[in-house]
């Protein structure tokens, strides 16, 4: 006799965010609990439940203390003296949506899970995408 119940026939729908004078901190971890599917009652740890989201006007996001020239994103290419740093105000002018992107990233759980919840993610500079075919419905958070 089984008694846990498993719900794996999960509909994972659009959701639409606009990140317009958000602070960067506090919008990440709300999109990231949206991917993980914690704000559904069917929510389980171990697969995919999640919905996913479209950022619009990333570039408008608030930074918040002196995180603009003390916050440097790396990455390492595997060779010998193959460190590159870039700061987050060069960054934001480089690529805004990056920011977004990277802050989510880090609040995901280190598992192969995660690299599939994180395509979920669709992130734009401004208030143009491209998934209107999928209707997203509009949330604020």
């Amino acid at each position: 006799m089984k008694k846990t119940q498993f719900f794996n026939k999960v509909e994972r729908k659009w959701v639409l965010v606009d990140a317009k004078d958000q602070v960067l901190g506090r919008l990440s971890t709300r999109i990231a609990k949206i991917l993980q599917g914690k704000t559904k009652a069917t929510y389980s740890p171990n697969f995919l439940c999640g919905d996913k989201v479209i950022v619009i006007n990333a570039k408008h996001v608030k930074i918040t203390g002196n995180k603009l020239e003390s916050k440097n994103y790396d990455r390492y290419s595997g060779y010998p003296g193959g460190i590159k740093d870039i700061s987050l105000k060069r960054l934001q002018e480089k690529n805004p949506s990056r920011v977004l992107y990277c802050a989510v990233r880090g609040m995901l759980p280190k598992t192969l899970l995660a690299k599939r919840m994180i395509r979920g993610l669709k992130v734009y500079a401004e208030d143009k995408y491209e998934q209107e075919a999928q209707q997203p419905t509009k949330i604020e958070v």
